[in-house]
């Protein structure tokens, strides 16, 4: 029929070079008993993906340097199905440190079974606002991007690829746990600064996802914050300890 070409021709393109982002039908040829060849893209003339001979921690520290190459292997040469569990698991990571912050402001020793379920109903809501704050921020910026670049997300696909990208992005959150726990004088700082990594992340992921310069992808973070900002001060005029 006329849908199984263009299905074809997907499957066919089913991976990215890293380095130029061109489309690549392989990644390598079996030549069987224990004989691989990596692909060499068509456009650019090197490996289509020298990461697949790497070991993982070799990968995952390249993507923590935030290299545009260790972003694409991730994105379009593997099968990493797990930005839904991460996502929460980060949003679990900020929620406690937001409601640890809050049980240090509010100390109350009173074993009392009432004030150990409303610490507990904190914590639920310290998550629940955590993640309505993310959800604007990504909208934030889906928003800008369709408005700047519409041709980049027409279809539902790159929606959900964008999607993914930005949730994958936001593993630098998992940090908070330990600046917690070895708490001393600089942790304010340390905060900081993941919280400027994982925008990196965020620039980084949008940029090779859409295949972007670097202007817009921060013109887009720069708005989604605007939109969680102001999700924050809703919440504080309707006087909740965020």
């Amino acid at each position: 029929g006329r849908g199984v070409l263009p299905r074809a021709m997907a499957a066919l393109s089913a991976y990215r070079c890293i380095e130029c982002n061109g489309e690549a039908t392989e990644l390598y040829r079996d030549y069987q008993r224990g004989v691989l060849r990596i692909s060499i893209c068509k456009s650019c003339q090197k490996p289509v993906d020298k990461y697949i001979e790497y070991d993982p921690v070799i990968i995952l520290i390249n993507a923590v340097l935030c290299k545009a190459q260790a972003y694409r292997h991730i994105l379009f040469n593997t099968k990493i199905n797990i930005h839904g569990k991460l996502c929460v698991f980060c949003l679990l990571c900020e929620a406690y440190l937001r409601w640890l912050q809050l049980q240090d402001s509010t100390q109350n020793t009173d074993p009392d079974d009432l004030i150990r379920y409303a610490k507990e109903w904190d914590f639920y809501r310290m998550f629940g606002i955590a993640s309505l704050e993310q959800t604007s921020f990504f909208i934030g910026i889906f928003i800008t991007l369709w408005w700047m670049t519409p041709e980049m997300l027409k279809r539902k696909s790159d929606f959900i690829l964008l999607l993914k990208a930005l949730l994958l992005s936001t593993y630098g959150k998992l940090l908070l746990i330990p600046a917690v726990i070895w708490e001393h004088d600089y942790t304010p700082l340390c905060l900081l600064f993941i919280k400027v990594f994982v925008l990196i992340s965020n620039s980084q992921a949008i940029r090779v996802t859409l295949n972007l310069n670097r202007i817009l992808p921060w013109f887009s973070i720069f708005f989604g914050l605007i939109l969680e900002n102001g999700v924050v001060c809703l919440f504080q005029k309707m006087g909740w300890d965020v």
